[in-house]
């Protein structure tokens, strides 16, 4: 490391005892004057290549005993002198006579290159005094392999002779021809000069620093071969200037060795010359990047590196190495490298490296040395042809991961499978040919007929279709392309490829297209009908699409028949719901239900109706409504529903038609509001000017005829006309509208009303915990106009009838208000007492009893009960309330009993509340359930019969007659 002015000073003419150092002075001709004493430590660096690794290392070890004389004969040359060795006798004694010759210590690739292109025959015959070892033999022809100067057969090639005139390291000399090849041969011959002498570079060990500094200004950050470009061109463009003096102090200065800098220019001129006797020229204009090391990378193919997780570099045949910490591009080392050397010291480092691609060591490798996989092998519709993905290696260095390539050339016959089963028997081309159309189309029919019937025994499996393609197609079909050609060649004989129905249809197929029609219909709805058999799939089964402007006006009764094809299926399933006893007269189910399913006729009634009509007719055996366990049954004996929009968009599918209603409600009411474009509608009406109210409108909206119900609206303010989708909101709408309209005709007088009820403030006082007062007022009014003009409000469907109450109506309002106050202070003030009451401090057995009494009070007197309760049930709310307050007052007397017939009361009461939760999730309203609303007061009676008996009730009640109204309530439903 150190200059060759700091080297000459061991040399100088010195008077005082002098220390000399140096690293194997006795292996060199070289006399050291005045040496009297050599101290041996007996051990030596010692470059030896390993044929196992393929790096040249610089192992420690003992010197031979012939060095060990050497170095003692060093000493005392000119007078007597000591050697003093840091070894026992014993060690030098058991060490081998001499050392291992070069021959047998270094790669012998160049050796071999020589011997071939001489003429001397192969290396193994050539009589060397100390023969090689054969492994050092083998890795030399792996090398020359590897370059291409010597093919499997272990001969040399044109490229081998070739690289033979050039007296430099093989490697060396495939850089310098793949430069000429590339047209960078200028720089490749400043480089390949640079590789085959000791760095120029000084690095003095007390001036590393500086010296650090000073080789910057010639850095690349990717590639420390530019760094040596740019040592080049910055000494030649100096040269040009300076004299041989101020060279040497240049040099100095600038920390490179002047006679290796001449060396250098040396080289570079006599391979120059060689080149341009072989007739290669250098390049004038100056090459990128790429150019350079690729013709670099033609000769370090074995010397490449992927940087790792672990900050390493993988090499080949799994070696492990880091990047020397002296190099530029140490400081941020890229994935990709390639190495000029390998070299183990303390570990194994890359020396002289720079950034690489993977594709260039692909096109630099010779294509035997590269390793190929081929794995996932597939059709691509897009290029019409069977591809695969390709692993390319080279020495267990993945340079391509996944390269996609045909697989023809790989494997044809597996190509041929592949094309058959995804082109042809998929269909999976971007042309379909005239035969393929044919085909796909009568296999869909066939396949129509396995959905419909639940049979997937009816077609041919996709084997015996690829045998069809396969017997009837030459061998040289394996693409698209082959394909179209043969088909332009075959004319009429392409014929032979189409299918018919005996060769796809497994035996007789026994489907009636009336069992399995295409469309559905509901009402006035005629919906399409879909066939999928694919169990445990959300679309199994029967599907019916349903505009979402339709959803609302869709009655579940329809769907529950299914189609005639399934329907015996679906009977067979329900029957075998029913408990055990209901169920054993009727055994065996499928007989029964082939009896029932050829006498039943689909219609408007719900099919579990209508069989248990059947079942009690001719089975003798009565059935409730909640004996059948309809979601027990299979999905596919359930009408899978899959409501669009108007853009053919799915919104949503399912099996329950009411939880489709309950989450698309509003949207569908949007819809079909905006689609049906009803020309009718009016706002602002605040008198009966727009002639009839018809019951019903129709309309259409995505092909199917929709029916809409005209309805008046209460905008308080003002009435408006609108379309609405079910009969029931009409209803309810109609009725709040023409409330509404009679209060607007009579509008100064029921103003009056407002001003003059009688007995308001104390209302107002006793309703506080249920709303304000101007909620109360509007509620009286809207009752006292229903006691005034609505009873039988649905005979008022035009202006006639509409004047004909409001004359007999208008003189009652005051009498009917005057009434009505007089109700509700009976019914107020008790409940203000009772709210109280339940409200404070009660004692813990109390407890039970007074969460049943406020529940009973919550659903008797809430905000807007006025005008919600009807007004039979409304006068009799004191007595229920009256009922309330005597149960308390025996509560402390006998808490027992009023448990004992709270708990007779309970599962009467709960049934009734989980049924009300359940339409309000659907926005039904109680009065949409005729048959409940009265088991709904039957409830309130039958607590005056538990808890008041002394009050009387209005009808008989008890536990039976409750039951046998529960089953017209669930019949009902």
């Amino acid at each position: 490391r150190q200059s060759a002015a700091q080297q000459a000073k061991v040399f100088a003419r010195h008077r005082r005892r002098h220390i000399v150092l140096a690293t194997n002075v006795a292996e060199t001709s070289l006399t050291v004057p005045g040496i009297r004493y050599v101290i041996d430590p007996g051990t030596a660096r010692i470059s030896r290549y390993s044929a196992r690794s393929k790096v040249q290392r610089l192992p420690i070890e003992k010197v031979s005993r012939a060095s060990a004389d050497q170095r003692k004969g060093r000493c005392g040359r000119v007078a007597a002198g000591v050697c003093i060795r840091l070894y026992s006798e014993e060690d030098y004694l058991s060490r081998p006579e001499f050392t291992d010759p070069e021959i047998r210590r270094t790669h012998l690739a160049s050796v071999i290159l020589q011997l071939e292109s001489l003429g001397l025959g192969h290396i193994d015959d050539f009589p060397f005094i100390d023969p090689p070892d054969p492994r050092q033999v083998s890795d030399g022809y792996r090398l020359l392999e590897e370059l291409g100067a010597m093919d499997r057969d272990r001969r040399i090639t044109d490229l081998g002779r070739r690289l033979a005139k050039l007296p430099v390291d093989p490697r060396l000399a495939r850089m310098l021809l793949a430069g000429a090849e590339s047209g960078c041969l200028s720089e490749v011959l400043v480089i390949a000069s640079a590789l085959s002498i000791q760095d120029p570079r000084e690095r003095p060990l007390d001036r590393t620093a500086a010296a650090d500094a000073a080789h910057a200004r010639f850095a690349d950050p990717r590639s420390d071969f530019l760094s040596l470009l740019n040592l080049w061109r910055f000494y030649e463009e100096q040269l040009r200037h300076l004299s041989r003096n101020q060279m040497r102090k240049l040099c100095r200065t600038s920390f490179l060795s002047h006679n290796r800098m001449r060396e250098w220019r040396d080289i570079h001129a006599q391979l120059r010359g060689m080149l341009h006797d072989m007739g290669l020229a250098t390049n004038e204009e100056e090459a990128g990047y790429e150019p350079i090391h690729r013709a670099l990378l033609s000769g370090l193919v074995g010397q490449i590196g992927m940087l790792d997780e672990q900050g390493e570099y993988l090499g080949p045949r799994g070696m492990k190495f880091r990047i020397f910490p002296g190099s530029t591009v140490a400081a941020k080392p890229p994935k990709w490298i390639m190495a000029a050397e390998l070299a183990e010291t303390s570990r194994l480092y890359a020396r002289m490296v720079a950034a690489i691609e993977p594709q260039w060591v692909l096109a630099a490798a010779p294509a035997h040395l590269l390793r190929r996989q081929w794995f996932d092998p597939h059709w691509s519709k897009r290029r019409g042809r069977v591809q695969a993905c390709e692993r390319v290696s080279l020495y267990g260095l993945v340079l391509e991961p996944r390269r996609r390539v045909d697989f023809a050339a790989i494997d044809r016959a597996e190509t041929r499978r592949i094309f058959i089963e995804a082109a042809l028997v998929r269909g999976e081309l971007a042309r379909l040919p005239r035969f393929l159309r044919r085909n796909q189309a009568l296999i869909a029919e066939l396949q129509e007929l396995e959905h419909r019937s639940r049979r997937p025994d009816i077609l041919v499996d996709e084997a015996a279709l690829a045998a069809f393609y396969d017997e009837r197609l030459p061998p040289e079909v394996h693409s698209a392309d082959s394909l179209e050609k043969w088909l332009k060649q075959a004319g009429r004989e392409a014929d032979r490829l189409l299918l018919t129905r005996d060769d796809l249809l497994r035996g007789e197929a026994g489907v009636r297209d009336r069992d399995y029609p295409p469309e559905l219909q509901a009402g006035a709805l005629r919906l399409p009908l879909s066939y999928r058999f694919a169990p445990g799939e959300e679309e199994d089964g029967v599907s019916v699409t349903v505009p979402l402007a339709a959803l609302n006006q869709l009655d579940p009764e329809p769907l529950e028949w299914l189609v005639p094809g399934l329907l015996e299926e679906k009977v067979t399933a329900l029957i075998r719901t029913l408990p055990r006893p209901k169920r054993a007269p009727l055994a065996p189910a499928p007989d029964t239900a082939a009896a029932f399913c050829r006498e039943a006729v689909p219609g408007a009634v719900a099919l579990t109706r209508t069989l248990g009509d059947w079942i009690a007719r001719h089975r003798g055996v009565r059935i409730a409504t909640s004996d059948w366990r309809a979601d027990r049954l299979p999905d596919h004996l359930r009408m899978n529903i899959r409501v669009m929009d108007d853009q053919g968009r799915l919104l949503a599918q399912g099996r329950e038609l009411k939880a489709l209603q309950a989450k698309l409600g509003e949207r569908a009411q949007a819809s079909f509001r905006h689609t049906a474009a009803w020309r009718l509608e009016r706002e602002g009406i605040t008198d009966w000017d727009f002639g009839p109210l018809p019951e019903r409108v129709t309309g259409r909206s995505g092909g199917a005829e929709l029916t809409g119900y005209p309805a008046l609206v209460d905008e308080e303010q003002s009435v408006a006309l609108r379309v609405v989708d079910t009969q029931a909101e009409a209803r309810h709408l109609t009725h709040a509208g023409v409330r509404r309209l009679f209060m607007l005709v009579l509008a100064k007088r029921f103003a009056w009303l407002r001003r003059n009820l009688p007995g308001f403030e104390r209302l107002a006082l006793c309703y506080r915990e249920l709303g304000d007062r101007e909620e109360l007022r509007s509620e009286i009014l809207a009752a006292v106009a229903e006691r005034a003009f609505m009873e039988g409000f649905e005979s008022i469907r035009d202006e006639a009838a509409f004047r004909a109450r409001l004359e007999q109506g208008r003189g009652e309002l005051v009498a009917i208000a005057n009434g009505l106050c007089a109700l509700l202070l009976r019914i107020l003030e008790p409940y203000r007492e009772l709210h109280g009451r339940l409200n404070g401090a009660l004692p813990p057995a109390w407890l039970a009893a007074a969460g049943d009494l406020q529940e009973q009070l919550w659903h008797l007197v809430y905000a807007g009960f006025v005008s919600a309760t009807p007004p039979d049930r409304l006068k009799e709310l004191p007595r229920y309330l009256e009922g309330m307050r005597v149960r308390l007052e025996k509560l402390p007397r006998n808490p027992a009993r009023d448990a004992a017939r709270q708990r007779e009361l309970e599962p009467h009461w709960r049934r009734y509340a989980e049924r009300i939760e359940a339409l309000e999730a659907q926005g039904w309203l109680l009065t949409d359930e005729p048959e409940l609303e009265k088991y709904r007061w039957m409830l309130e009676e039958y607590r005056v019969q538990l808890f008041a008996q002394e009050l009387g009730t209005k009808i008989p009640v008890s536990p039976k007659k409750l039951e046998q109204q529960w089953a017209r309530v669930t019949a009902a439903a």
